[in-house]
């Protein structure tokens, strides 16, 4: 980890005030997971942002705005999100949504096949128009056309722009996780 975890009591007047923003986030929607220390320090993509309060304040404000007004479906989000971490091999991504997928019920073997890089076979028309539009996107270029328009026809012009915006988010945060060397908590 190359940025040490900040303890509370460590936190400058303007890390404090993201701090507190975050840690309620963090209870209300990314709690299927370790995200917190015993001590209160933040853990994962919430470190390196607190270390840079104004920027990490503009990313915890998107992160905000597509988790907790998200009208995707949450399976569908899931996907995406796990091909993200996939493909860039973004440990505590992959790890955190593992854990948010095994809550909402999503099977082993579709995760061993997300985290592997491929696409799982038993997916729903929205699983896999997010699966399409998330792996065209992590792999360069344009989205294409027909993969656009069958997330279109899938979730509507709002819900395909919020998987384009999606996409791009997790590939922040993975870059983040990369970038800062974030670890993976032991799981018990």
């Amino acid at each position: 980890m190359r940025l040490p975890l900040i303890p509370v009591e460590k936190l400058s007047p303007e890390q404090h005030a993201i701090y507190q923003d975050m840690r309620a986030g963090i209870g209300q929607k990314f709690n299927a997971f370790v995200a917190i220390r015993d001590d209160g320090a933040l853990m994962g993509p919430w470190n390196p942002w607190l270390h840079e309060p104004a920027i990490g304040k503009a990313i915890w404000n998107l992160t905000k705005a597509m988790s907790m007004e998200a009208s995707l479906p949450d399976n569908a989000r899931q996907i995406a999100i796990l091909v993200t971490g996939a493909h860039f091999r973004a440990a505590y991504e992959i790890y955190a949504h593992v854990a948010v997928a095994e809550r909402d019920g999503m099977s082993e073997e579709r995760l061993a096949t997300l985290c592997a890089g491929e696409k799982p076979v038993d997916l729903s028309r929205e699983e896999s128009a997010a699966y399409d539009v998330a792996a065209a996107l992590v792999s360069g270029g344009v989205l294409p056309r027909p993969t656009y328009d069958v997330a279109v026809a899938a979730f509507g012009q709002h819900g395909a722009n919020e998987l384009v915006y999606l996409v791009g988010l997790y590939c922040l945060v993975s870059m983040t996780l990369n970038g800062f060397n974030v670890p993976v908590p032991e799981r018990e």
